[in-house]
């Protein structure tokens, strides 16, 4: 169990349904406190099939320091959310802090606006393969990877291998929290 550690999932409209409830529910299944976060422009957000998520909060009234993970889910989601400075500074924040930045499908173009690919190793959806690798990013055609903090994963298929990644990246972390902590975490 991963009881102490704190997510945050993007939401915009047109999010690829698969790709925002399964690590939702994954990460809540694993004692994961979850915090669905929207843009601000509604609360509560429509999938590509039309399946509505409601916003805990929006990204400009959180920060960085409030989780140990960001979930950048896919669909036409992202390009919203890319437009939205509060959604990529919150990216970039979690990225320089070293905590895990994970992203499936197109969550990649989140990425790129957020400028934290340059020098990683990323997969993605093809159809933004070229905006990764010209974000500097080596690009790889695999349905999961690892750099670091940055986890990566290319379509709805692959996540079983996306959660799993990030599951074991949350254990890791829990790992190197001291001692006093980690009882308060247990």
């Amino acid at each position: 169990m991963l009881a102490g550690k704190r997510a945050a999932v993007l939401a915009e409209n047109f999010y690829e349904d698969l790709e925002l409830w399964y690590p939702l529910y994954r990460l809540r299944e694993e004692g994961v406190q979850t915090t669905v976060v929207g843009t601000g422009s509604s609360q509560v957000y429509k999938s590509k099939h039309g399946y509505e998520v409601k916003v805990d909060t929006t990204a400009d009234k959180v920060d960085a320091s409030m989780f140990d993970i960001v979930v950048v889910p896919g669909g036409w989601a992202p390009d919203y959310l890319r437009r939205y400075e509060s959604v990529t500074k919150l990216v970039r924040e979690m990225s320089v802090q070293g905590k895990i930045v994970a992203s499936v499908c197109h969550g990649g173009s989140v990425l790129v606006s957020a400028g934290i690919l340059k020098g990683k190793t990323a997969t993605c959806v093809k159809a933004i393969k070229d905006d990764v690798i010209n974000a500097g990013a080596k690009y790889v055609d695999r349905e999961v990877v690892r750099d670091g903090n940055l986890i990566t994963s290319r379509v709805p298929n692959d996540l079983p291998a996306f959660c799993r990644e990030i599951i074991t990246a949350l254990k890791e972390i829990r790992l190197t929290v001291p001692k006093e902590r980690r009882k308060l975490t247990a």
